[in-house]
């Protein structure tokens, strides 16, 4: 069976019950990653037109939380790869050397201690990659990069398709930019701009506002977020931290 019948496969296998909308395509795409590539867990991101880092879906929660976790530090192999357009390949050493923030807030708050990361160049959308994600360093050894590549290709041909063939403006995006990891990292955007409004700042200083408080306090940026658009937080919090 050639590699894009077996996608298939996994794919149609990943829409469980719960799954089936297209703003959770993402999250079936990335389920299908592990069952193609037998890896732990995979997750999806874009940097849209503006600039802004937008996760699309995990295999699992942690994945998730991983790419949190590099959004929150600013750094990682996911956005090696998005600026670079190579893929980045990061055993616990390469992590820990490269980035050692976010090395750190991975290692404790999920199992995983390998990440390739492959840049993905989703139609209509903007830089993507996706994280393959290793609970043991050396196993990444033996993944097959052909294999992966050419899943990474079937990955953007699925999310580009889903773009031609449905119904949706420039301003809002295709549906699989509006499942609720997206839909999450979009109050984090709300947020810098409540912050940069009351604090009269641009977006960039707004930002490492939110992760200066997120870090010291090991939680996320997008924790932050939901505290400062719930009233539990103020943005001249964020100054006096």
């Amino acid at each position: 069976m050639t590699i894009a019948a077996r996608f298939e496969t996994a794919l149609a296998t990943a829409a469980a019950p719960g799954l089936e909308g297209p703003e959770l395509l993402p999250v079936r795409l990335a389920r299908a990653c592990v069952e193609m590539l037998d890896i732990d867990a995979a997750s999806l991101s874009i940097v849209d037109s503006r600039g802004e880092r937008v996760p699309l879906g995990g295999s699992r929660d942690d994945a998730d939380t991983a790419e949190r976790l590099q959004f929150t530090v600013g750094d990682g192999p996911c956005a090696a790869a998005q600026e670079s357009r190579q893929p980045v390949f990061a055993v616990e050493e390469d992590l820990h050397r490269r980035w050692p923030a976010f090395a750190d807030l991975l290692f404790v708050e999920t199992p995983f201690r390998g990440v390739v990361a492959l840049p993905l160049q989703p139609a209509l959308a903007g830089p993507g990659a996706i994280d393959l994600f290793f609970e043991q360093s050396e196993e990444i050894t033996d993944l097959d990069v052909f294999e992966a590549m050419a899943v990474g290709e079937l990955v953007t041909s699925a999310l580009s398709d889903a773009s031609v063939w449905s119904t949706w403006t420039s301003t809002e995006g295709p549906a699989w930019l509006h499942g609720p990891v997206p839909q999450r990292r979009a109050a984090t955007w709300e947020a810098m701009g409540k912050i940069g409004i009351e604090l009269e700042v641009g977006a960039a200083t707004a930002l490492d506002l939110m992760r200066s408080a997120a870090y010291g306090t090991g939680r996320t940026v997008d924790d932050v977020a939901e505290d400062l658009l719930s009233g539990r937080l103020q943005p001249s919090d964020l100054r006096d931290s």
